[in-house]
């Protein structure tokens, strides 16, 4: 509870927290969603059948902002009509929303902040947000200690939200992050560098100034940015005096923090609670939509306080079903874990849908196999196609047995042939005579429109051969390295690669885990200070005065900092064994290791490893039994399992990547990685993308390890088990063609009688799962014996089949 006010100057700051004002820049500035943004902005795009402008009111609103600006350049008349039609538009929402059309000269964010500056609409201090949020972070708490802070200080003029995250949190991007180097008492940002996924940037440079005036910093590169940003009033005016600044970090973050003159302050707030996170790029799409599902974004989640106003039913798995009856789901199809299904959309026979996202009205014709897809309203996907991780316009019509793998891209309205094959990562939009016969869009943006689409109608050799007899598509060239002069280096051709979806870019050498600082670089001579970053860190880094030449200071703080993370690691084994022997719940294990945490300022990483090492060395090794080893296994993983995931950040790669170290060095319990590794997938604690992309990473197959040593041995025998478990994944992937092919027969004796509506309330379901805020995993029901043997009888169930599969296969493996 807030402290009462006593003072004017305090009720002054409580009546402004009455009317709580946001911006909200709606354009993206770059084209990585083309073609699926050729004819509408990005931010009415839809994401688990919302657009994101819809699911960033909702997370505004969900804050407390009663007043928000929309400053759009693209598609203006678009998006006035949606805020318009929308839900937000009536005056029980609680919401005053007020698009504001910016000049066509707007190219970059801070062209957009100079013209919110001109326009004159900031009042007070406000939230700043992109128009691809997605979010539960109580903001107005942020708001509240930025008010707080400027009380004492008035150059305090921006508080970032930033959240902790691992090197492989799926949220994470790969090709565009920042350092932070924080004061670790304050919270102050007193540095900032822009960090690239490609080409690596291996050190950054802090200003000796910094050093000399703090003789402790964290230098952070655990962080998530989520682009919620509580600035003051004179942010807008800052932006118009320095016509340089064009991107709100890059540019004006550091160029804050770097200025000898301005003289302002800007702090980070670390939200330890919520889901944060934008959808920057397809990748992050992709991660947001599963997160969604997931129901990482509680209390958003599609079934309840849906953005768009469509109402779901909750099954057992994450599935989501449209609530008014009107799907129509085959009694063959297979409907997979972490899907959603739009209303007034049909499954034919022997279709089979696994996380994925499919719109309203939508067809999947029979024997169809969907897999990390996500299909937009009025769609058509012909019988026998397969679609494999890609982005599907709406009203697109892809004809019979149509391939579309992963990374692809199809805007609205496109036609695919009959049996077309596409190639990996093929973007394919409509032409031009048939997208301006569909759409009335405004007359400068179709130009704009008009102008990229002339570059693309130049590369149209052999296009009729990918999109197949009757094609109306128009196929993107693909971009090569070689083609790029004078690019921005984010949008890079090997930088996007690291924001696509289902690009894993293994090939591409990127920058090891960990960090390290340079001592050698740390000379009198130089005017920074250097370290060597690499991918999610935190650091802290206590120095002497730059006046004082002795380094006993440093020597000494080594020391120190050695024994507190031996401490901690102690404090940590207790902690665990308490909650071992005395039964304690799952959440209170986790707060008290949060707690420890922070007590000790130990990366998130070290918590992960204490808490996997623990429940591997907790499961008794039974020599000769592998029935009997799995059942001990997944007691513990069922017991304890959920605790990995909620220490404060999630991170399923390298959980995986802990569980095999550990094993590698643990001896006896080596032979357990197999059986452990099918636990926590069969216990949906890390899934398959993530085993893939443990297996492909560099520190899985024990890159930097000394040769021949039982370690880097130890690392190699679990990374084969991993392979063994891969090749079963693909052979049931090959399984599922199989049975698709031998679906088309048996389609004609199926006849009509194979369908029929869906009845979420009653169908293949045990009733909603509780609905919960931190955890996925308690979702799933109460942890009680009873409800254990629930789900184990129903991992015999068709759809779970392949998992339990999998887990013998890895099993035998090992």
């Amino acid at each position: 509870m807030p402290p009462k006010s006593s003072s004017g100057k305090d009720k002054e700051i409580a009546n402004e927290d009455e009317v709580l004002q946001a911006v909200i820049l709606a354009d993206s500035f770059n084209k990585r969603f083309k073609p699926l943004t050729a004819g509408k902005p990005r931010c009415l795009l839809p994401i688990c059948n919302a657009t994101l402008l819809d699911w960033t009111f909702e997370s505004l609103a969900l804050a407390g902002v009663q007043e928000i600006f929309v400053i759009c350049r693209s598609y203006p008349d678009q998006v006035k009509s949606a805020i318009r039609d929308s839900k937000w538009s009536k005056p029980s929402s609680g919401l005053k929303i007020v698009p504001i059309v910016t000049a066509k000269e707007t190219f970059s964010p801070g062209d957009a902040m100079r013209d919110i500056y001109t326009h004159g609409i900031i009042t007070s201090d406000f939230v700043l947000v992109t128009g691809d949020l997605v979010s539960n972070v109580r903001i107005d708490e942020v708001v509240r200690a930025h008010k707080e802070r400027r009380r004492t200080n008035k150059d305090a003029i921006m508080t970032m939200v930033v959240k902790e995250s691992g090197a492989a949190h799926r949220t994470r991007s790969k090709g565009e992050s920042g350092v932070f180097v924080l004061d670790p008492n304050t919270s102050e940002c007193l540095h900032y560098e822009p960090v690239v996924g490609y080409p690596p940037t291996p050190q950054i440079k802090i200003p000796r100034e910094v050093l000399a005036e703090h003789p402790e910093v964290e230098i952070r590169n655990d962080l998530i940015d989520c682009s919620i940003d509580v600035c003051s009033v004179e942010v807008p005016s800052l932006f118009q005096d320095n016509f340089d600044y064009g991107d709100i970090r890059r540019d004006f973050v550091y160029g804050v923090l770097t200025s000898d003159l301005l003289m302002k302050n800007i702090y980070c707030y670390v939200a330890k609670d919520g889901y944060a996170a934008r959808v920057a790029d397809t990748r992050s799409y992709d991660s947001v939509s599963k997160d969604i599902l997931a129901r990482w974004t509680f209390p958003l989640v599609p079934d309840d306080n849906h953005p768009g106003g469509h109402a779901y039913e909750h099954l057992r798995g994450n599935k989501y079903i449209a609530k008014d009856n009107s799907v129509v789901l085959s009694r063959t199809c297979k409907i997979g874990n972490n899907t959603l299904i739009g209303s007034h959309t049909t499954i034919e026979a022997n279709a089979s849908v696994h996380a994925s996202v499919i719109g309203q009205r939508c067809r999947i014709g029979s024997g169809a196999v969907l897999r990390n897809a996500y299909i937009f309203d009025d769609t058509n996907v012909g019988a026998g196609c397969v679609v494999e991780g890609s982005i599907i316009g709406a009203r697109v019509r892809l004809g019979d047995r149509v391939r579309v793998p992963e990374g692809c891209l199809i805007a609205d309205g496109v036609i695919i042939g009959e049996g077309a094959k596409l190639r990996k990562y093929e973007r394919v939009s409509r032409k031009r005579e048939a997208a301006k016969a569909g759409d009335g869009n405004d007359e400068d943006d179709e130009e704009e429109e008009d102008s990229d689409l002339e570059e693309v109608e130049a590369h149209q050799d052999g296009a009729d051969e990918v999109l197949g007899k009757g094609s109306n598509g128009l196929v993107w060239p693909q971009a090569t390295p070689e083609e790029e002069e004078d690019v921005d280096v984010r949008e890079s051709y090997n930088n996007q690669r690291l924001m696509r979806i289902g690009d894993s870019a293994s090939d591409l050498e990127l920058s090891d885990e960990g960090s390290t600082t340079d001592e050698d670089e740390f000379s009198d001579t130089e005017s920074s200070y250097s370290m060597r970053s690499r991918a999610s860190s935190t650091t802290s880094v206590s120095v002497p005065s730059l006046g004082d030449p002795s380094a006993q200071t440093s020597a000494i703080h080594a020391l120190s900092s050695a024994a507190a993370e031996t401490e901690f690691r102690s404090e940590v084994a207790q902690s665990l064994e308490r909650a071992f022997a005395e039964g304690h719940s799952v959440e209170n294990a986790a707060v008290e290791l949060k707690t420890l945490r922070m007590a000790s300022n130990v990366p998130l990483r070290r918590v992960r490893e204490a808490v996997v090492g623990a429940i591997v060395d907790r499961v008794p090794v039974i020599p000769g039994d592998p029935a009997a080893q799995r059942a001990e296994i997944a007691k513990v993983v069922r017991r304890w399992g959920p605790l990995i995931n909620q220490i404060g950040g999630v991170d399923e790669v390298e959980t995986v990547e802990v569980l095999q170290y550990h094993c590698a060095q643990a001896g006896p319990r080596q032979a357990l990685f197999a059986q452990m590794l099918a636990a926590l997938y069969q216990h949906d604690l890390v899934e398959e993308e993530h085993i893939r992309k443990w297996h492909s990473s560099p520190a899985a197959r024990g890159e930097g390890l000394k040769p021949g040593s039982a370690l880097a041995e130890g690392v190699r025998k679990c990374w084969t088990v991993g392979a063994k478990m891969i090749e079963q994944f693909d052979a049931e992937s090959e399984e599922e063609s199989t049975e698709e092919e031998s679906g088309e027969s048996d389609e004609e004796s199926a006849g009509s009688d194979e369908s029929t509506p869906a009845k979420p309330a009653a169908a293949a379901s045990r009733g909603p799962i509780p609905q919960t805020s931190n955890s996925r995993h308690q979702q799933a029901g109460p942890a009680s014996e009873d409800d254990d043997s629930d789900e184990e009888s129903e991992s015999d169930s068709d759809e779970s089949a392949p998992r339990a599969k999998t887990g013998n296969a890895a099993a035998r493996a090992a």
